[in-house]
């Protein structure tokens, strides 16, 4: 099995959510996660393959499917489950086979969210479905997974880790974006109450806010020169990488990451400094 640099993951069960794409933070969070020792659950909305992207198509990717071999290959288990975050009844059944397989859960990783579309445009223009969809996946699908697992959690009373994918666009509140930034701020709220209301129980919730991450979520864009016009903004010069996600959920659920909790972290290559 490959090394790991943080400590106390090894046999704990990971939930991570929206884990299928192949150029995604999902999958390399599962496979860190599995490479410091956890046995990884993955979900995915079970896409139809004639929608992957070209590249995925071209490597035969089979979505959750291959995710769950490369942490095979790391030597942990992996259970594939077609989910979705925003009906709570799909979330309760997640739980249900989560526990019947491994028996516990220690990590939830909250990363699943709606793709980029039709909701980038001014509110006046936003199409009320749009609004809902948005907030049925990020806010309401993230309150859902940390309602059902937190309850495990507790249960157990052994402590675990909530981590949530957030956004810099939950602080930095950009226009035309009203949707989406919306629903990582309140992401933001939901983590820094929850963690309030569950420290007493060694429960650590925990959000990071990704920056500008180089995943096919961003292909709209192209790689030219509006690419380059929004790399311009980051001091480090470079756009993100799912691994940077990675590293930082993986340190948030170590014993290295025990003292922290309530936090929305930037990893954006300095971006933005809003805390």
């Amino acid at each position: 099995m490959s090394e790991s640099n943080f400590s106390g993951l090894a046999g704990k069960v990971a939930v991570v959510t929206g884990a299928g794409r192949m150029r995604s933070i999902g999958r390399p969070i599962a496979i860190e996660l599995a490479k410091a020792g956890c046995n990884i659950v993955l979900t995915g909305t079970g896409r139809a393959p004639e929608n992957y992207p070209e590249d995925e198509k071209k490597e035969g990717w089979h979505d959750i499917t291959s995710v769950a071999a490369e942490i095979q290959a790391v030597g942990r288990e992996a259970l594939e489950l077609v989910s979705d975050v925003s009906d709570p009844d799909s979330v309760d059944r997640l739980v249900e086979t989560t526990l019947s397989t491994f028996g516990r859960v220690d990590f939830v990783i909250n990363n699943a969210g709606a793709a980029r579309g039709s909701d980038r445009v001014p509110v006046i223009d936003l199409a009320i479905e749009d609004w809902h969809k948005v907030m049925n996946v990020n806010l309401n699908g993230t309150f859902y997974m940390s309602r059902a697992f937190g309850r495990v959690l507790k249960e157990q009373n052994e402590g675990g880790a909530i981590v949530n994918i957030s956004s810099i666009a939950g602080k930095l509140l950009p226009p035309n974006t009203a949707a989406y930034a919306t629903s990582k701020a309140g992401i933001q709220a939901l983590t820094a109450s929850m963690a309030r209301e569950m420290g007493r129980y060694n429960i650590r919730v925990n959000a990071i806010c990704p920056g500008i991450i180089d995943t096919y979520r961003m292909d709209d864009i192209g790689r030219d020169e509006a690419w380059n016009n929004m790399l311009k903004a980051i001091p480090l010069g470079r756009p993100g990488t799912g691994e940077d996600i990675a590293h930082m959920v993986t340190f948030l659920c170590s014993e290295q990451g025990h003292w922290i909790t309530g936090q929305s972290y930037n990893v954006d290559g300095g971006h933005v400094v809003q805390h």
